[in-house]
């Protein structure tokens, strides 16, 4: 777990850091059709919910990361269950870190027609689909 948490952080907070020093806030570049790197901050969640809400944010992050370690404490045999967990508690840690330094998330990936987000945005959601996956899979079911 502490491999995809580790490496989840570092390739988010050093993609963040080169868009920082290259892109000007509120830039726009195009990468290709509908695709744009801009540097934006989000002070809310997902989609740009909740902006300004710091506070109650962290609480429920850190309720959620909680239930979650819980979880994955009482499930350690679980094959494969540490790489969605590590790759969830990694972007949740990056961009925690990202409030904690900036007031806000950084954001940089911009596809037209969708809200910008970031590498630890891309870990929480594969990480999410990876642990219902873990979760549900037809072996744990029991039928194999």
């Amino acid at each position: 777990m502490l491999v995809a948490l580790g490496a989840t952080v570092a390739l988010d907070q050093v993609t963040k850091a080169i868009i920082v020093a290259n892109v000007e806030r509120g830039q726009d570049i195009n990468v290709f059709l509908a695709l744009d790197i801009t540097n934006v901050r989000n002070t809310g969640v997902a989609f740009g919910a909740f902006a300004g809400a710091a506070v109650p944010i962290v609480a429920a992050s850190a309720l959620a990361l909680t239930g979650l370690l819980a979880y994955f404490a009482l499930n350690l045999r679980e094959r494969w269950l540490w790489l969605p967990v590590g790759a969830i508690l990694g972007g949740a840690i990056a961009n925690l870190a990202d409030r904690a330094r900036e007031g806000a998330v950084i954001d940089f990936i911009d596809p037209l027609g969708w809200p910008a987000f970031n590498v630890a945005d891309i870990a929480i959601v594969l990480g999410v689909l990876g642990l219902l996956y873990v979760v549900d899979s037809p072996r744990r079911r029991g039928e194999d």
